[in-house]
C-alpha cells in the first residue's frame, strides 16, 4: 500500500501523555479549589462585616483578591505559580487572622490542614514539607508568646460567628479531602486496569515465545521441554514412549508453485488434521518449516507408535483444499524413535526420529519407519501385506474354510466355524496370524469382517433343505467392527439378502474386546440378540473372566481358549480353570465349547468335566466348503450306521 502524500501520526510517548494528563488534572483541581475558597472567603467576609470585625474583614478581602488572582493565573496555564501563590497566601492569611484574634484558639487554624491537603493534590512533596514547617513554626511562636505573656491569646466566648468560620473551614477541608479521595480511587482503578492489561500482554508474549505464530502449536523450544517431561514421566513408570517426526513431502514444490500464502494455509490445515487423527493426549509440535513432532502418551507396546503413524498417513491421504478450491494431494513421511530403546533423552530421540524419517522418504515417501532396522523391515512387510490384502478382497483371493463343531456327549455334528484363509497367487497360503493383525491395525478388518459375515450367511442359505440344514455356522468378529457400531446392520442385511435363518448364525467376539468398552458392547450385543442370532465369547479365560460382566452380556456360549485345552491332561491348574469355566457357564445357563482338541485323552477329560461342545483336529481340520460337505456326508453316514 502506498503511503505517499499522507502523514502518519507520530507515536505518542507514554511519559508525555501521562504528564499532560496530570497537568490537566492539576488545572482542574486549582480551578475547583479557587471556586471553593472564593465562596468560603466571601461568606466569611460577609459574616465579619455583619459582626463589625473590620480587621478580619480586611484580611478576608485580601485573601479573596489573592484567590481571584490565582484563578486568573491558572486559567492562563500557569498552574504551578497559581498553586504556590494560593497556598502561600492562604497560609499568611490564616496566620494573620490567628495573630489578630485568638491565636491558636481561632477557627482560622483549620485553614492549615486545608492548605496541606490542597498542596498534596497540586504541587509536590517539597512545597508540602515547607508549608508544614512554616505552620509548625507559627504555632510554636504563638505558643511561646502566650506562655511568656508577650501576647494574651484568650479564648473568647464561642458565638455564632465562630460557628460560621469553623463550618466554612470544615466544609472546605471536607471537599478537598473528597476530591483527593476521588483522585486516589480513580488512580487505583486505572492502575488495576493497566495491571490487567499488562498481565494479558505478558501472557500473550509468553504464549508467542512458546508457540508457533502460524499454527499456534507449541514451538521447538516448548516441544523439547514437553518431550523431556514426558520421558521423565514414563521413566518413573518404566513404560515406553515414542516420538514421531512428521515431514511433509514435496512441501518446497507447493511453496514454489502455489506461493507461500498457500503453503502457510496448508501448514495450518495440516496441523489441524494432525489434531483430529491423533489421541487427545498426544502433544503436537511444529518443529519448523514443514516438520511436526508427535509426542505420543505412554505406550504399552512400541507397535502402538506404528499404529499412530498409520493413522496419520491415512488421514493425510484425503486431499486438502487449495486457495483456488482445487484438491491438493499431500503426503508425509514419518520417522519413529521409541524410548528407552532408541535413546534416553530428548535430543537422542529427536536425532534418531529424524534419521528414520529420512529413510521413510528414501523408501518412496508416504510411509513411516522405525529407527530400528529390524523393526523397520517388519513394518515394510506389514505395509506390503496390507496393500495386497486390499487387492485380495477385491479379486476373490479370500476363502472361508469350515471346521466341524461336535457335541462331546455323543459325537453328533452340530455346527462349524467359518475360518478365513488367503490364497495368494505367488506366496501361496498366508496364515491368518500373519495378515489378520495387519488388517486390524489398518482398519481393513472391518471390510474383511463384513465379507465373512456375508459369505457365511450365503452358505447357510445354500445348505437349507439339504443334509447340512440345521448346522450353526460361527463367525469370528473384530472389536473394531463393534466399535464402528455397524455390525448389527451388516448382519441383518446379510441374513435378509440371502434368506438365511438367524438361528443358524453364531457371532463370536473375544472376551478382551468386550471388556474394553463394556457399555457400548452391551448395546451392540442387544441389537444382535434381537435379530435372533447366537452370541459367543471367544478365547474365554484369556481376559478378565469376570462373572459380573458375563451377567451383563446376553450371550449363549463361552469358547474356552485352546491354551487351557491343550494342557488339560498335563496341568492340574489348567484342568481346574477349565472345570471352573464349565461350572460357571452352566450356572448361567450357557453352553461351553472347547477349542483345539487334538487327542482322545483331552476329549475324554473335557467330556468328563461336562464341556458341551468341542472342535479341533481330532474331529476335523478347517476345510474348503466342498471338502467340508464331503466330510460331513461321510460323518453323518457313519453316525447313522453306528446309532
Amino acid at each position: 500500500m502506498s503511503i505517499s502524500g499522507t502523514h502518519a501520526a507520530a507515536p505518542v510517548d507514554p511519559g508525555v501523555a501521562l504528564a499532560d494528563e496530570l497537568g490537566r488534572l492539576r488545572r482542574l483541581r486549582i480551578r475547583q479549589i479557587c471556586l471553593l475558597l472564593g465562596a468560603g472567603l466571601l461568606a466569611s467576609l460577609l459574616a465579619s462585616v455583619y459582626d463589625r470585625d473590620w480587621t478580619t474583614a480586611a484580611a478576608l478581602a485580601a485573601g479573596l483578591a489573592v484567590v481571584s488572582g490565582s484563578a486568573v493565573l491558572n486559567a492562563r496555564g500557569a498552574t504551578a505559580a497559581a498553586a504556590i501563590v494560593l497556598l502561600c497566601s492562604l497560609t499568611l492569611l490564616a496566620t494573620a487572622v490567628m495573630a489578630l484574634n485568638q491565636g491558636p484558639y481561632s477557627p482560622a487554624v483549620m485553614i492549615f490542614p486545608f492548605v496541606l491537603i490542597v498542596c498534596s493534590m497540586t504541587v509536590g512533596t517539597r512545597a508540602f514539607v515547607a508549608l508544614l514547617v512554616v505552620m509548625l513554626a507559627v504555632l510554636a511562636v504563638m505558643t511561646w508568646a502566650s506562655a511568656s505573656g508577650t501576647v494574651d491569646f484568650s479564648m473568647s466566648r464561642y458565638g455564632p460567628i465562630h460557628g460560621i468560620y469553623t463550618g466554612i473551614a470544615l466544609l472546605a477541608s471536607g471537599v478537598a479531602v473528597q476530591l483527593l479521595g476521588g483522585d486516589l480511587r480513580r488512580a487505583v482503578r486505572r492502575l488495576r486496569t493497566e495491571m490487567d492489561a499488562l498481565t494479558r500482554s505478558q501472557a500473550r508474549l509468553d504464549h508467542l515465545a512458546r508457540h508457533d505464530a502460524l499454527t499456534n502449536l507449541p514451538n521447538r523450544a516448548q516441544g523439547r521441554e514437553r518431550l523431556q517431561a514426558l520421558l521423565a514421566e514414563v521413566g518413573r513408570e518404566q513404560r515406553a514412549a515414542a516420538l514421531l517426526f512428521v515431514d511433509i513431502d514435496n512441501f518446497t514444490t507447493i511453496n514454489d508453485t502455489l506461493g507461500h500464502a498457500a503453503g502457510d494455509a496448508l501448514l495450518v490445515a495440516f496441523g489441524e488434521r494432525l489434531k483430529r487423527c491423533t489421541p487427545a493426549a498426544t502433544e503436537i509440535v511444529r518443529q519448523g518449516a514443514d516438520q511436526f513432532l508427535l509426542l505420543l502418551p505412554p505406550l504399552d507396546a512400541a507397535a502402538q507408535a506404528g499404529d499412530a503413524a498409520a493413522r496419520v498417513l491415512r488421514a493425510m491421504a484425503e486431499p486438502f483444499s487449495s486457495s483456488g478450491g482445487a484438491p491438493l494431494a499431500v503426503t508425509c513421511s514419518i520417522g519413529i524413535a521409541v524410548f528407552p530403546g532408541d535413546g534416553a533423552d530428548a535430543d537422542a530421540l529427536l536425532k534418531k526420529a529424524t534419521v528414520a524419517a529420512r529413510h521413510a522418504k528414501e523408501a518412496g515417501r508416504n510411509a513411516f519407519r522405525f529407527f530400528d532396522t529390524a523393526m523397520n523391515a517388519g513394518m515394510l512387510e506389514d505395509l506390503n501385506i496390507n496393500t495386497e490384502l486390499k487387492l485380495a478382497l477385491q479379486r476373490g483371493q479370500l476363502q472361508l474354510h469350515y471346521q466341524p463343531l461336535t457335541r462331546l456327549a455323543d459325537g453328533a455334528l452340530v455346527g462349524c466355524e467359518a475360518l478365513l484363509r488367503w490364497e495368494h497367487p505367488t506366496r501361496g497360503t498366508i496364515a491368518p496370524d500373519v495378515f489378520i493383525p495387519v488388517a486390524e491395525r489398518s482398519g481393513l478388518i472391518v471390510d474383511i469382517g463384513d465379507w465373512v459375515i456375508d459369505h457365511a450367511c450365503r452358505q447357510i442359505a445354500a445348505w437349507r433343505g439339504g443334509p447340512l440344514d440345521g448346522l450353526v455356522v460361527a463367525v469370528n468378529t473384530s472389536a473394531l467392527q463393534f466399535k464402528r457400531g455397524t455390525i448389527a446392520s451388516v448382519v441383518a442385511q446379510a441374513l435378509q439378502r440371502h434368506g438365511a435363518p438367524p438361528s443358524r448364525l453364531e457371532v463370536e467376539v473375544t472376551e478382551s474386546a468386550l471388556i474394553h468398552d463394556a457399555d457400548a458392547f452391551v448395546a451392540v450385543l442387544s441389537r444382535l440378540k434381537s435379530l435372533g442370532v447366537h452370541l459367543a465369547i471367544d478365547d474365554f479365560g484369556t481376559g478378565y473372566s469376570n462373572l459380573a460382566y458375563l451377567q451383563r452380556f446376553d450371550v449363549d456360549k463361552l469358547k474356552i481358549d485352546r491354551s487351557f485345552v491343550r494342557r488339560l491332561h498335563q496341568s492340574g491348574a489348567d484342568r481346574a480353570i477349565v472345570q471352573a469355566i464349565v461350572q460357571m457357564a452352566h450356572s448361567l445357563d450357557l453352553q461351553t465349547t472347547a477349542e483345539g482338541i487334538e487327542d482322545e485323552p483331552t476329549h475324554d477329560a473335557l467330556r468328563a468335566i461336562g464341556c458341551d461342545l468341542g472342535q479341533g483336529w481330532l474331529f476335523g481340520r478347517p476345510m474348503p466348503v466342498a471338502a467340508f460337505e464331503r466330510w460331513c456326508a461321510e460323518r453323518l453316514a457313519h453316525h447313522a450306521a453306528t446309532h
